[in-house]
């Protein structure tokens, strides 16, 4: 009798963030053009969710997880799912790996890309005590970034004017079981009144760059015209990098082009892009970007589910 009852849904999407509202739209939309059936988890429908995939009575094919990764509650979901021979996209694990500031930065030298000039720190509470040499310091520059490892999301635990070895000891005791990276700051480009800093995005295969402004925090539409005008096509090849490197289907990242005409890598991975529309958010993605990166999403899970063979 449950087995005959039971609701069946190709695709699954979690969600912790009310802003997220447009974006998961955008995907309920493409999905049901590609003839997916769809279902969303909120916090409000968390708990009947779970319960109704425990006893038998839902089942997901896929699940797309934009919350287990900030609110642990959602987890039990993915774990279940995944039990259940589910896919799911990304895993919590995947992304754990992929948010290390410090394993990425170290993959991405190894890698050939460019990031800027970074000195890793232990946990404070395994190494109280580091050791910078006056060498070191210097360069850093006249002021650094200091950043927590593993602490992301909206600029947490981020010192951006750090100027003494008492604001490096002061900041790894904020969170003081996370490694911590040094970094100088990186001066981009300044041109025909633009400032060469770029958010990349990746989703599932797509590939869309545009400027923003890491003082404003604004996006701005890149053209073809500015990107054959300007020698802009390695970003793109960058992204994609960024991609094979972190072995993550959708994430976003932060290039900038410097005087010298060198691509650096600038934040690596944010593999909890922020998908607010920037015709309801001052600060927010372009429109197309976001609707084009849910319908890459959706054709990449369709994809998946007619393979007998997936790729995740």
């Amino acid at each position: 009798m449950l087995q005959e009852n039971k609701k069946i849904f190709q695709l699954a999407i979690a969600s912790d963030w009310d802003y997220d509202l447009d974006f998961v739209n955008f995907l309920e939309e493409s999905g049901h053009k590609h003839k997916l059936t769809t279902f969303v988890i909120w916090r409000g429908n968390l708990e009947d969710s779970y319960q109704q995939l425990l006893n038998g009575w839902m089942e997901f094919k896929f699940l797309f997880d934009r919350a287990s990764d900030t609110s642990p509650e959602f987890l039990k979901i993915q774990k279940l799912v995944i039990t259940n021979r589910a896919r799911v996209l990304e895993p919590l694990e995947s992304l754990a790996w992929a948010s290390d500031k410090a394993t990425m930065h170290l993959e991405f030298i190894s890698n050939g890309l460019y990031t800027p000039y970074t000195i890793i720190l232990p946990p404070y509470e395994t190494h109280e005590n580091c050791y910078l040499s006056v060498d070191e310091l210097a360069k850093l520059g006249r002021t650094f970034i200091i950043k927590p490892a593993n602490t992301t999301g909206g600029g947490i635990g981020v010192v951006d004017g750090a100027e003494t070895l008492q604001d490096v000891l002061k900041a790894r005791q904020s969170h003081h079981k996370d490694k911590y990276l040094l970094q100088e700051k990186v001066q981009p480009l300044e041109r025909d009144g633009y400032r060469f800093w770029f958010r990349g995005f990746f989703a599932c295969g797509l590939v869309q760059c545009s400027w923003w402004n890491n003082q404003t925090h604004l996006y701005r539409i890149l053209t073809r015209e500015e990107i054959r005008k300007y020698k802009l096509k390695p970003l793109f090849e960058i992204v994609e990098k960024i991609a094979q490197v972190s072995k993550l289907f959708f994430f976003s990242t932060e290039i900038a082009l410097t005087e010298n005409g060198q691509f650096i890598v600038v934040d690596y991975v944010n593999e909890s892009c922020d998908m607010r529309l920037q015709s309801k958010a001052l600060d927010g993605v372009p429109d197309q970007i976001v609707k084009n990166s849910a319908d890459y999403i959706i054709r990449y899970v369709k994809k998946q589910l007619e393979s007998p063979t997936p790729q995740l």
